[in-house]
């Protein structure tokens, strides 16, 4: 039997886990809770919060506290020393590295072997799955997935811990059958050095069939341009013609989406997002025609939300499990999972667009947003407004920045945008207008606010030269696939950092 003939069999028969989330998903987070709670209460985090005396959802949240890094870094610093049952039972070897946008504080999350092999590998194998039952006759296997990940650098500690980014964890513990596809060499895709790292990169697939690709939007783009550097070709689809699927996640493909068309030059590509995070993986696309992400409901995390008009860190009174959650409304997203994190509050901001099924986008971070006016400005009105005016003016950003601005004394303030653009509009004026009344169709309070220029003026937009972004990363010791830039900000300090390196 061909490679992929069996490789397609295989992979279909997880298309019953991923109904199973569509149709079964109550069940399945009570029977997540409670696998949960059985094991850990054989940890130190569970005696101490009587995970043996919870019975249901009530008497977890009575029991355990909401959580973030802060309250779980004194357990996750004692399991690097090698100590045992803190989080979840045994020992845990890995550390996934993660700075969330670009923040100066490292966060080092528990990878667990449940949470590895259960959650992150388990939910890629259940999107390739759900785009062989959408797209039927695929010959993924037969050709290589092009993987660009984060930097590959991995501390030994003693007592067998590794301490990486979340992408060298992951390739290091691949199965056979996925390492035999993955592109490049593992001795290029580990590389410390990312500039040294795409060159290389780039130069060792130029000749390879490639069918996937898979990595954060902005340092893709990066690497596929220098392949066109390096080929001498116009497309990307003459470079590697059975290219067919980019899969990405972790910032909004909205900014992106039309230079990767016009840089790949193929109109059948196709383009599927997910929802996987240093945390774990917690959605994916399932549908052809919609980017809405299905819940995995299934996949060893339990789910909780707090509302967002009612959001206050650990403090928050307001939480709810999912069958409580509405439609276009914005949750904070707060995890169990067999990683051992408990009541974590991510960071991350969903709203539910379905019920039946539990179908959702990521529509922000908590900490993300610019309310210096009143004007509750997020990110997702932020990717809105620039998409629809580079749309406009036929224009591609490559990275970019707000933050408010008080330095006109003619006004009291206006949001200040850095934009690092693939080549800059022709009347840098034009396109602020533009700019400005997209956002008053995307976001109803920032229209309010603007009528009359009397609580916020027109935005100020600042041209970054080209590199302006990624010379901040590197400055910062953050060069790589799982650093991304802040896009909004309450304080103008890191937006004139990176205007330092314009």
């Amino acid at each position: 039997m061909p490679f992929n003939t069996l490789f397609s069999w295989w992979i279909g028969r997880r298309m019953d886990r991923i109904h199973d989330y569509r149709d079964q998903p109550q069940a399945n987070q009570e029977r997540t809770l409670e696998f949960l709670l059985l094991e850990g209460s054989q940890t130190h985090y569970g005696r101490a919060h009587q995970f043996a005396a919870c019975s249901d959802y009530q008497d977890f949240r009575k029991n355990v506290p909401l959580s973030d890094y802060g309250t779980l870094k004194p357990y996750i610093d004692r399991a690097i020393e090698g100590e045992n049952d803190l989080l979840w039972p045994g020992a845990t070897k890995w550390f996934a590295k993660s700075s969330g946008t670009t923040a100066d504080r490292i966060k080092i999350l528990p990878v667990t072997e449940s949470a590895l092999l259960e959650n992150h590998y388990a939910g890629g194998k259940d999107l390739l799955a759900q785009y062989y039952h959408n797209f039927e006759g695929r010959k993924l296997y037969n050709a290589k997935h092009l993987i660009v990940g984060g930097t590959g650098k991995i501390e030994q500690h003693s007592h067998g811990v590794f301490i990486g980014d979340l992408s060298a964890i992951i390739i290091n513990n691949l199965p056979i059958w996925t390492e035999l596809r993955r592109t490049p060499k593992k001795e290029i895709a580990l590389l410390e050095n990312w500039e040294e790292k795409l060159d290389r990169m780039a130069s060792s697939v130029i000749d390879e069939n490639i069918c996937i690709i898979a990595g954060v939007p902005s340092w893709t783009l990066l690497l596929l341009q220098k392949v066109l550097e390096k080929s001498k070709k116009s497309s990307i689809a003459e470079v590697w013609p059975n290219l067919e699927l980019y899969i990405h996640g972790g910032v909004s493909f909205v900014p992106y989406q039309k230079a990767f068309e016009q840089l790949i030059g193929n109109s059948d590509m196709n383009y599927v997002e997910n929802y996987n995070a240093s945390e774990g993986y917690f959605g994916l696309q399932d549908q052809k025609n919609s980017k809405d992400l299905l819940l995995l409901t299934n996949s060893e995390v339990f789910y909780e939300f707090i509302p967002m008009s009612s959001f206050d860190g650990n403090n928050s009174k307001e939480v709810i499990s999912l069958n409580q959650v509405q439609i276009n409304t914005d949750y904070a997203l707060v995890i169990s999972t067999s990683a051992g994190l408990w009541r974590y509050i991510i960071g991350d901001t969903i709203r539910f667009t379905q019920i039946n099924p539990y179908r959702f986008v990521v529509s922000g971070r908590t900490t993300h947003y610019i309310n210096a006016f009143g004007e509750k400005l997020i990110i997702e009105h932020a990717e809105q407004a620039l998409s629809e005016a580079c749309s406009m003016h036929n224009l591609q950003v490559r990275d970019y920045t707000v933050a408010p601005d008080f330095s006109d004394s003619t006004q009291i303030g206006r949001h200040h945008w850095l934009i690092e653009f693939e080549q800059d509009p022709i009347d840098l004026s034009v396109f602020t207008e533009t700019l400005d009344q997209a956002l008053k169709k995307a976001n109803a309070d920032y229209d309010a606010k603007r009528k009359g220029n009397i609580n916020i003026g027109l935005p100020l937009v600042t041209l970054a030269t080209n590199g302006t972004f990624h010379r901040w990363l590197k400055q910062k010791g953050k060069l790589g696939g799982q650093h991304k830039i802040p896009r909004l900000q309450n304080s103008e300090h890191l937006l004139n950092e990176i205007l330092r390196h314009k």
